[in-house]
This record gives structure tokens, C-alpha cells and sequence, in this order.
């Protein structure tokens, strides 16, 4: 009993001055890291603002367990405080820190330090689609732009009873409700990555699923198929890149963005709908955005 109270003692006293081992960390290690509490790692951040910048290289200490956004944190707390960079829930469902590292668009919290390769810099950019604000930090207010042009769910006139929807129809809009808007597949989308000239004109991936949802929806009754038209749907090829990088792991493509694109075919070139409209002499409604749109060309 002697030997376990001094020991419970020494542990204590440990504690409190600061040099407690994590439980499996080899003796004289703080971090709980054993043998790679040695081991550095380099970190090639990019610094800068909108007039340009360049990738500076950090060389820090690996600690076993981090995130990329742990060693970010670190950076920020030593030898660089005035890095910029954009965070808020570190549990992957905000979204906010978004980047591209090693060159593809990763959330920082989400991407472990272990799963990139080792012994090589791990390079840290901003998101190359939208414009810089300063370091890692981007301003993404074109997709909030775009939010704006959404028409809002429109449900019909409640029948008697209550509204009532099937199942399957509850589902096939939850998958796109997942979206926690990291803007990642705005982000790697070529359509307007390469051609800033598209912007105006083109949702981009995030937005075809936000019509989707709601096109799909059964009580809605508004009508968004030739919006999703003018918004640039047509000019998606499909190439998945957005669904690759989903880290909700929507299928933005296969689930979202097809079935619109054969939703928007039927509206403007099914001979059948064509000559019904024709015979009722009626049109698809359009939503007030949708006229907005109109009027302005």
C-alpha cells in the first residue's frame, strides 16, 4: 500500500508541474507521440493576400493523433500569430476550413496528419476558385449570390387532413440536406474554376443539389426546372469531380445533377409535355427570381 501511495504521489506531483506522460508515451515525452516526439514534420503554408503571396515553409514537432488544423493552430501560436485561416467547429460539419492540401480540397479538421505521406511537406493552400482575402482565407460570397437566386419551398394548399408524403420521398431529399457547405465541390468544379467568366451564369454543384431537393420535393409546387437552366445546369459534364470530394459523401452527381439534367429535358423538349402545353394553352409557372432574371435581359 506504501508503494501504490507514493506512487499515486509521484504522478500527482507530475501533473502538477507539467510533465505528466500520456498513458503508452515513452518516458521524458510530453506528447504522448514515444519515439516520433522527436520526428519533425514541414508544413509549406501559403501566405498572402489579393495582391499575391507564396508558400512558406514551417518546421514543427509531429504529435501523434493531429489533424491538419491542429498543426495549423500550433503554427499560430509560435512563429506565426498572424496566420490567417478560417475554422469554427472542428468536427467536420461547419465547413469553414476548407483548403486544398497536398492539392486537393480537404477540410483541415478532418484530414489526419498520419494518412498523408511522410517525410514529404505537407502543402496547405486556400481554394483556388475564390478569390483571396488573405492567407488561407477566401472569400466565398459568390455562393452566397447564387443562394439568393433559390426559390424558397412552396408548398400547395394544405387538403383536408393534412399533408401526407411517402417515405421514399422523405429520403430522397434528406441525402442533400447532409450538405454542410464547405464549398469544396464549388471549389474543384471546372466550369468555374478555370472560367471566371462562367460565374455569373453557372450554380455550380452546391446549388443543382439545393433545386434538386426541392424539385423533388412532392408538396412543392414551384417550378424550377428552367431556372436550373439559365443557372447553368446544361453546362455540367458530369465528370463526378464534386461527388469525389464530398466529405459528407452526398451523390451530388448520380442523385442530384443527372436527374435534374433529364427533369429540365422533359420540360423544354418532351413532345408530349410540348404539345399537352400547346393543346391547354398553359406554360411552366415561373418563381419571381426566375422573372427577375427575365426582365433584366
Amino acid at each position: 500500500m506504501a508503494d501504490t501511495a507514493e506512487t499515486t504521489a509521484a504522478a500527482d506531483a507530475s501533473v502538477a508541474g507539467g510533465t505528466a506522460s500520456a498513458p503508452g508515451a515513452e518516458p521524458g515525452t510530453a506528447d504522448g507521440a514515444g519515439s516520433r516526439s522527436a520526428e519533425k514534420v514541414t508544413m509549406r503554408v501559403w501566405r498572402g493576400d489579393e495582391n499575391g503571396g507564396d508558400f512558406s515553409d514551417y518546421e514543427m514537432p509531429a504529435v501523434e493523433g493531429e489533424v491538419v488544423l491542429d498543426v495549423i493552430h500550433r503554427i499560430q501560436a509560435d512563429p506565426a500569430p498572424d496566420l490567417a485561416c478560417r475554422w469554427n467547429c472542428k468536427a467536420g460539419k461547419c465547413g469553414s476550413c476548407s483548403a486544398e492540401i497536398n492539392g486537393l480540397p480537404r477540410l483541415m479538421c478532418m484530414t489526419r496528419m498520419d494518412t498523408l505521406p511522410e517525410g514529404e511537406p505537407v502543402t496547405v493552400a486556400p481554394m483556388k476558385t475564390f478569390p483571396i482575402i488573405r492567407d488561407l482565407v477566401t472569400d466565398v460570397s459568390f455562393n452566397y449570390e447564387m443562394a439568393k437566386k433559390v426559390p424558397a419551398f412552396e408548398p400547395g394548399p394544405e387538403p383536408e387532413g393534412g399533408y401526407r408524403m411517402q417515405q421514399i420521398d422523405v429520403e430522397r431529399g434528406q441525402e442533400f440536406r447532409k450538405c454542410i457547405e464547405c464549398f469544396m465541390c464549388q471549389d474543384v468544379c471546372h466550369v468555374i474554376r478555370d472560367h471566371e467568366e462562367n460565374k455569373p451564369r453557372y450554380a455550380g454543384p452546391r446549388f443543382f443539389i439545393r433545386f434538386a431537393e426541392l424539385e423533388m420535393h412532392p408538396l412543392d409546387v414551384n417550378d424550377r426546372r428552367e431556372l436550373s437552366h439559365d443557372m447553368g445546369l446544361g453546362m455540367c459534364n458530369i465528370t463526378k469531380c464534386c461527388t469525389e470530394v464530398c466529405p459528407e459523401h452526398i451523390h451530388i452527381t448520380d442523385n442530384g445533377i443527372i436527374p435534374m439534367k433529364e427533369r429540365v429535358v422533359d420540360a423544354r423538349y418532351d413532345p408530349v409535355a410540348w404539345l399537352g402545353r400547346k393543346i391547354m394553352r398553359r406554360s411552366k409557372p415561373k418563381s419571381a427570381v426566375e422573372a427577375e432574371m427575365a426582365s433584366e435581359d
